[in-house]
């Protein structure tokens, strides 16, 4: 009851029932809440769910071998027998590539080259001769070979400046080249080098000239220089600056050479126009490195003329301008001739690898016959 002046109430009174309708429309309310929240959480765990096809559920068919000893060891054998066969093919294939090599470096004093180590025995020339027996079947590839120089030194590798060997003049003048560069980035001057750092600036320079002797006579042999660099780095890694009024020279202005070249870029190669700056062919052959110490990078061919079919039995004479400096940290230098199949240049490695695999596989397999027979097949018998 509840009193206010000027009338009474009565107050509502509920009655068990209705308590028990409310909790039941109470109860009624959630659970339908609930539902619906567990629905919306089945919903979005169903949109992510993968499809359920064979390939998303993993219901493939898959199919694993039974390794037994009846596929094993006929499987060591035809693999060892077919490794042989590659292997012999191989290995004649690589005998059949003639190679004359020759070490020029004048360490000897008996060397033709010796005088030319004397450091004060400016613009040397040495002659080495050599003689062949037989036909030097063509064509005749022409390397030079260095040793002991490591041209996979990772500060030697990064001295250069890539936007410099696209042509960007920018980089020439007004921008600094990059500091990987130094200190081959500037001359005692302060101008500006271009190419800039130690791979451009040690680019190897010592030319040849090859002749053949006939009747006391020298023939002067063809050296073809073009194409002997990579595509890529001819056609899109390396650029020319654009000439300035059809001079290339002048888009250099401002600019001076390496330290050790002995002459700018523009001017590496005075008989050909095209095969100037930063596309001549020596100087993109120089700029890939090598990955070992070892090695020899191509600098002509023998393609031409009278010995496009290679070069004949008899006397040979080359000529070494000797220009390039290798005995102050102990290395070598060599000439080298050399053919090739369709395999490529002389590599008995490659074949004896082969057969050694092939024959480790067929030693397997007579192993694991032998095994076989005395464990399992005497177990056979006394079943």
């Amino acid at each position: 009851m509840y009193n206010f002046p000027g009338f009474i109430k009565q107050a509502p009174i509920i009655r068990k029932t209705d308590r028990a309708d409310i909790c039941l429309k109470v109860h009624t309310v959630s659970l339908s809440f609930l539902s619906e929240d567990i629905r919306m959480k089945n919903e979005g765990k169903s949109a992510q769910r993968p499809d359920n096809t064979a390939f998303t559920q993993q219901r493939l068919p898959a199919w694993q071998p039974i390794l037994s000893a009846g596929i094993v060891i006929p499987g060591f054998l035809i693999i060892g027998l077919a490794f042989i066969g590659i292997g012999i093919g191989l290995f004649l294939t690589s005998q059949t590539i003639q190679v004359q090599e020759m070490d020029y470096t004048g360490v000897e004093k008996d060397s033709p080259c010796f005088r030319c180590t004397i450091p004060s025995n400016l613009n040397c020339t040495c002659e080495v001769t050599f003689s062949l027996s037989t036909l030097f079947t063509g064509p005749v590839f022409f390397y030079y070979g260095l040793s002991n120089y490591y041209q996979n030194f990772r500060r030697y590798g990064v001295s250069k400046d890539y936007n410099q060997l696209t042509g960007d003049t920018r980089y020439f003048k007004s921008r600094s080249p990059e500091e990987d560069c130094s200190p081959y980035s500037y001359d005692s001057n302060n101008n500006p080098i271009v190419p800039c750092g130690a791979i451009a600036n040690s680019i190897f320079n010592d030319t040849f000239e090859l002749y053949q002797i006939i009747n006391g006579t020298k023939k002067q042999v063809p050296l073809d220089g073009r194409g002997i660099s990579w595509w890529t780095d001819y056609n899109i890694k390396y650029r020319n600056p654009s000439p300035v009024n059809g001079s290339l020279a002048k888009a250099f202005d401002g600019t001076v050479k390496p330290i050790n070249w002995p002459r700018p870029a523009y001017e590496l190669d005075l008989t050909d126009p095209n095969n100037n700056g930063f596309l001549n062919q020596d100087f993109l052959v120089w700029m890939r490195r090598a990955a070992l110490p070892q090695f020899r990078k191509l600098y002509r061919r023998i393609t031409d003329g009278d010995y496009a079919a290679g070069l004949p039995a008899g006397n040979y004479s080359l000529t070494v301008h000797y220009n390039y400096p290798v005995l102050s940290f102990d290395g070598r230098k060599k000439v080298v001739f050399s053919n090739v199949s369709w395999m490529g240049g002389k590599n008995n490695f490659l074949g004896l690898a082969y057969l050694v695999v092939g024959s480790l596989c067929v030693v397997m397999s007579v192993v694991m016959l032998v095994v076989y027979a005395k464990f399992k097949f005497s177990d056979d018998d006394d079943a």
